[in-house]
C-alpha cells in the first residue's frame, strides 16, 4: 500500500471528561471536539479509552454497548469527514460478548477495531468481571503508514510492544483511562510511569506515540489527563495539561520517522526468529 507524501501531519487528541454511562452526552462532546479539531486542520483525531461511555461502568456495560455498525458509530465516522478518527467504546459482538474496544476510522469507513487484551483486576480495577478479553495484537495499514492500537493496560506489557515492533508500526496509538495514583516528587507516580513508557517505546520502536488519556473525576477517582504526542526519538512534540479537558493539536513531520530509523536501525537488526525460537523453548519448559 502506498502512503501519501506529506510535509507535516496534524494530530489532535481530545482529552475529554466523559459522563459515566451517558452515551448521548458523550457523543455530543465528541462531535464538538471533532469539529474543533478539523477546524484546526487535524488529519488524525484520537480520543481516550471508553471515551463514549466513561470507565467504571460495571453492570451498565450491556446498556451502553454498540455494534460496529450502530448509528452512533456511523455519526462519528461521518463527523470526521476526511480526517482519520480513533475513539473508545464498549463493543458488542454478534455473539453478545462485550469488549473494551478502540475503533480506527478512515475515509468514511470503520477500518479496524482493537479489543483490549489485558484486563486489569488489581487495585481499583475489575475489568475481567465485565468485559471479554481481546485475542489479537496486530498493526494495520492506513494512509499515514502502519498503525498499532493498544488500550491502556496493554501498553504495560512488554510483549505488546515487542509485537508492535515486529509489525513495523509508524504510529503507536494508546487510548487510556489512567487514574492519578501515588506521588513521586512533584509528579504523580502514574503520570511519571506513562511518560517513561511513551518515550521508551517511541525511541526503541522508532515510531510516533500518540497517548490519549482522559480527564475529570468519576466514582471518586481523578483521571490525570496529560495526553501527549511523542516523536520517534523520544522528544515531546506536544502535551496536554493535567486534570482538565483539553484539545491538543500537534504538528509532526513524518520524515522524522525515517531519520530516527537511520540513526538507530534497531528494527533492521532485530532477531525475530531467535525470539520466536526462545519463546517456544520457554513454552515447552514451562507449560508442556
Amino acid at each position: 500500500m502506498s502512503h501519501e507524501v506529506r510535509s507535516k501531519l496534524k494530530i489532535a487528541v481530545g482529552q475529554v471528561a466523559p459522563t459515566l454511562g451517558n452515551v448521548q452526552a458523550n457523543l455530543a462532546a465528541h462531535l464538538e471536539q471533532i469539529d474543533a479539531a478539523r477546524a484546526a486542520g487535524a488529519e488524525l483525531i484520537v480520543f481516550p479509552e471508553l471515551s463514549l461511555t466513561g470507565y467504571f461502568l460495571r453492570d451498565m456495560v450491556p446498556d451502553v454497548a454498540q455494534a460496529r455498525d450502530s448509528p452512533i458509530v456511523r455519526r462519528l465516522i461521518d463527523a470526521a469527514g476526511d480526517a482519520a478518527l480513533v475513539f473508545g467504546f464498549v463493543e458488542e459482538s454478534p455473539q453478545h460478548r462485550f469488549y473494551n474496544a478502540a475503533a480506527y476510522c478512515e475515509a468514511g469507513e470503520l477500518r479496524y477495531v482493537h479489543r483490549k487484551v489485558y484486563l486489569p483486576t488489581y487495585g481499583m480495577f475489575d475489568e475481567q468481571r465485565y468485559f471479554a478479553a481481546g485475542e489479537r495484537i496486530a498493526a494495520f495499514e492506513t494512509r499515514f503508514g502502519r498503525v498499532g492500537l493498544l488500550i491502556c493496560e496493554d501498553f504495560w506489557h512488554l510483549s505488546c510492544a515487542t509485537i508492535m515492533g515486529a509489525e513495523d508500526v509508524n504510529y503507536l496509538i494508546c487510548p487510556s483511562n489512567s487514574p492519578g495514583r501515588g506521588v513521586r516528587g512533584e509528579h504523580l507516580a502514574s503520570s511519571e510511569t506513562w511518560r517513561l513508557l511513551n518515550r521508551c517505546y517511541s525511541r526503541m520502536l522508532g515510531c510516533t506515540v500518540v497517548y490519549a488519556n482522559r480527564a475529570g473525576y468519576e466514582d471518586g477517582v481523578a483521571f490525570w489527563g496529560g495526553s501527549e504526542v511523542i516523536g520517534p526519538g523520544g522528544d515531546v512534540i506536544a502535551q496536554s495539561p493535567e486534570l482538565e479537558p483539553h484539545l491538543l493539536v500537534a504538528e509532526f513531520d513524518p520524515a522524522e520517522i525515517r531519520r530516527a530509523r537511520i540513526f538507530a536501525p534497531l528494527a533492521r537488526d532485530e532477531k525475530l526468529l531467535l525470539t520466536i525460537s526462545e519463546l517456544q523453548r520457554i513454552k515447552g519448559e514451562r507449560y508442556e
